[in-house]
């Protein structure tokens, strides 16, 4: 007896589900992309437990005639590819015929649809046509599904609570909103609005709906364009971020997609103007030939594979970082008050859940990357306490020996580094000054350590002396560096560096150049080994970039140390003379301000 058979169309098609429709975000994301595709202009999404109960999606599109309607339940039926070629060159959305027929098998659907000449209602319940008839209904398309998995119960037990599938669905929303700021998104839930935008075609005013006034108002345009790609959108300000890298919004041609390579041009794009553990907000659009661009990689469509992928990484990090340069903003300090609560009775969204406006506010709210110090196993004293006079240390002329660090960077070329005029110091920690906007707090020892990065990356690639040591330097180092020394060495050519075994667990450094010369050397080096471990596809300039911020880092001032007038005077001048003078290399603002806005709405003036 034949033991291989042909699959009936229902069981294919709920084979198929399991790919497009994994949960209730996935058919809102195929069934709005449809409408995207039908030239909707709004959209409305009103969902019912988190889903699980009821979805409608209503937009004002194309519609669909009475025989398209039907044909659209049918397996790969599709208005958007004809011939294979189609494949290579797909401009819409949606493309493979299987999201529709694929959410009728697992659940009870009904679309109402007018193409302006013909109006059509069609149910089909768990992928049986139950009622196909002409029906009033506005111009565009009308769908509803319902009792979603109610008939695969091994798919519904594996759903999560309805306040998360929610969420789901809420983030999934407003995705397309960012990438489609000219169509109008209004999303509910149980009833209730949650979402909503105007579809002005403004992406800063959907950034400003999404994540609020501070975000939007630190977003910086961003524009580059190279022979095969033109990326736009905007960058938000490296001191608004957040703590996962799902924030990133990548499009290409305006569809939604997660591509790792492009996160990490961004990421190190903004590497020099943020902690490592932190990731940026980022709404990037990428515009390119459709034949450079496979979609039809996953029934999901999330993912995609590019041609000449590296240059368009290349395009991205150049273009964030030189948008970043020219446009960085001195933080500034975001007092936090008590928040009064009024009683709004009946209002709760979904109990027992923070919302997600709510998840945004307190985001900033433990904003503390001002007080975190790069090597510093120091602990801040709680910012709560009283400040007194004596808290704050007027200078006063001490015999201490000055900063040894003679060389100098070249004059700063951004003009929106502030008149500052200092006035003392906090703790001996901070230097405070006063500028044209307000009290600026200035991190002595990030602001150092960023002046000495900067001299010390203008000196590397110069010829330079090199010193022989009297009593070279043994390092001892783990077996795993030993093995990689000849990369290591090839790395560290461009520092006039290089390394020899010496025995068996240890290397020997017998030169160095003149200006490691005061430099606890084996420290400096154990330092590149341990970065090049951690970061085991590491670039050359990459390594350079660590070595030098660990030795600018070592060579600063540091916490707790009492500086006089003309120190103080010296950190600023120094940090005036960078080029990119408001962080430091790891990342953490070298300075912030409170402005004498904020000054006189605390005093009540």
């Amino acid at each position: 007896m034949a033991k291989i058979r042909q699959l009936s169309n229902h069981i294919t098609n709920m084979i198929a589900a399991g790919e497009v429709v994994e949960r209730p975000m996935g058919i809102v994301k195929e069934c709005v992309e449809n409408s995207i595709d039908a030239h909707a202009t709004h959209i409305e999404v009103h969902i019912m437990d988190g889903g699980l109960s009821k979805i409608t999606i209503i937009d004002d599109g194309d519609g669909m005639d009475h025989e398209d309607a039907a044909m659209a339940f049918e397996r790969h039926a599709t208005s958007k590819i004809r011939e294979e070629s189609d494949l290579w060159n797909i401009h819409s959305l949606g493309f493979r015929g299987e999201a529709i027929p694929s959410i009728a098998s697992v659940s009870e659907v009904t679309m109402k649809t007018n193409n302006g000449n013909e109006s059509t209602m069609i149910q089909v319940f768990y992928g049986e046509r139950v009622t196909y008839k002409k029906y009033a209904t506005p111009k565009g398309t009308q769908i509803d599904i319902e009792n979603l998995f109610a008939k695969t119960p091994a798919r519904y037990k594996h759903l999560k609570t309805t306040q998360y599938e929610f969420s789901l669905i809420s983030d999934v929303i407003q995705k397309f909103a960012l990438g489609y700021p000219n169509i109008s998104f209004l999303l509910t839930h149980n009833q209730i609005e949650t979402f909503k935008t105007g579809g002005k075609g403004n992406l800063q005013e959907v950034i400003f709906q999404i994540f609020g006034r501070e975000t939007a108002k630190g977003a910086i345009p961003i524009y580059g364009k190279d022979d095969d790609y033109t990326i736009e959108g905007y960058a938000i300000q490296p001191n608004i971020n957040r703590a996962t890298k799902y924030y990133m919004y990548v499009y290409i041609n305006q569809r939604m997609v997660r591509h790792p390579r492009i996160y990490k041009a961004i990421q190190d794009a903004y590497h020099a103007y943020m902690p490592s553990d932190r990731y940026p907000i980022v709404v990037l659009n990428v515009t390119m030939d459709a034949q450079l661009l496979d979609v039809n990689v996953h029934p999901s469509k999330w993912e995609v594979r590019l041609s000449k992928e590296k240059q368009l990484e290349n395009l991205v990090y150049t273009t964030i970082q030189n948008a970043l340069k020219n446009k960085l903003q001195v933080p500034e300090m975001q007092p936090v008050r008590e928040k009064i609560k009024v009683e709004m009775p009946t209002f709760d969204i979904y109990p027992n859940e923070v919302s997600l406006h709510q998840e945004v506010h307190e985001s900033f709210a433990g904003y503390q990357s001002t007080v975190e110090k790069a090597h510093e196993e120091e602990k801040i004293n709680d910012v709560q306490e009283e400040v007194t006079n004596d808290n704050i240390e007027v200078s006063q002329p001490k015999e201490e020996k000055s900063m040894d660090f003679t060389e100098t960077v070249q004059p700063a070329v951004n003009p929106s580094f502030p008149n500052l005029s200092v006035i003392g110091q906090f703790h001996g920690n901070y230097i405070l000054a006063q500028g044209d906007k307000g009290l600026y707090i200035i991190d002595q020892h990030a602001a150092q350590e960023k002046y000495h990065y900067e001299v010390l990356r203008n000196n590397i690639f110069k010829p330079c002396d090199m010193q022989t040591l009297l009593i070279p330097e043994v390092i001892k180092v783990s077996p795993a560096i030993l093995v990689q020394l000849e990369d290591i060495n090839r790395m560290l050519a461009h520092m006039q560096l290089r390394c020899e075994c010496f025995g068996e667990d240890a290397l020997i450094l017998r030169e160095i150049p003149i200006w490691l010369k005061d430099t606890d050397i084996t420290k400096f080096m154990l330092d590149i080994f341990d970065y090049y471990q951690k970061n085991q596809q590491i670039q050359a300039e990459s390594l350079r970039k660590a070595a030098l911020a660990s030795l600018a880092c070592h060579s600063s001032i540091r916490f707790n140390r009492k500086l006089n007038m003309e120190e103080m005077k010296q950190v600023v001048e120094d940090l005036r003379k960078c080029e990119q003078p408001f962080s430091c290399p790891h990342g953490r603002p070298t300075m912030i301000c409170i402005t004498d806005e904020q000054l006189i709405k605390e005093f009540s003036r």
